[in-house]
């Protein structure tokens, strides 16, 4: 019988070459993908996020980690299609309007990814009708905002109110993060959720969405 364990152990080494063809040999040898996907990559991203949380892992390995979660995700995803199994979540992420960073947001993404939620990146510079455009998409769960800048701060507060005025607010949650970004601020400005780190963004997300 596979071992899911000793796939789950070369995601958290970050060896993409070996995660992806392990992920092909458990399928050849029958798992389904669904079960790879959870007791396989995904309980290795949780072990990734959870060291990162300790300060045991740190932005690099956590990168070449994801990195190598992508490519046993690209032999799962055409089977998961064929199986019609759904994601964690449908999350819509993007940096703020006036704000170029995007080093956390792609984090979070590849976090998020991991966790197997489906992740639509805006990108950075995002303005707000883009923001509720998308929000306003089938699935839609979350609306994930990222500013690195306290000038750009701001524009979380403008996005969440445009989305309550288009009647979004009652069926998806908003989620807040980035360095100047604290708990009371996003109280402050009516976020569903924030977070201080990638891992936690993850945790959140899974809240929010109740999986």
């Amino acid at each position: 019988m596979f071992d899911l364990k000793t796939l789950s152990e070369y995601l958290q080494k970050g060896d993409a070459k070996k995660v992806g063809e392990l992920t092909a040999q458990a399928l050849a040898e029958g798992l389904s993908p669904k079960t790879i996907l959870s007791e396989g990559l995904i309980a290795g991203m949780d072990i990734v996020g959870a060291k990162f949380k300790k300060n045991e892992l740190f932005v690099p390995e956590v990168l070449i980690a994801a990195r190598a979660m992508h490519a046993g995700l690209d032999v799962l995803k055409p089977k998961l299609a064929e199986t019609g199994a759904k994601p964690a979540g449908r999350i819509v992420i993007g940096t703020v309007k006036g704000d170029l960073h995007d080093i956390g947001k792609n984090l979070v993404k590849m976090m998020l990814q991991g966790a197997g939620f489906d992740v639509r990146d805006l990108g950075i510079d995002v303005t707000t009708d883009k923001f509720v455009a998308a929000a306003g998409e089938e699935g839609v769960q979350i609306v994930a905002m990222s500013a690195l800048l306290s000038t750009t701060m701001p524009q979380m507060r403008i996005i969440i109110e445009a989305l309550h005025k288009a009647g979004l607010l009652s069926k998806i949650k908003t989620m807040v993060g980035g360095a100047p970004i604290s708990q009371k601020y996003a109280t402050e400005i009516g976020a569903d959720g924030f977070a201080p780190d990638a891992a936690s963004a993850v945790d959140k997300a899974r809240q929010l969405v109740g999986v």
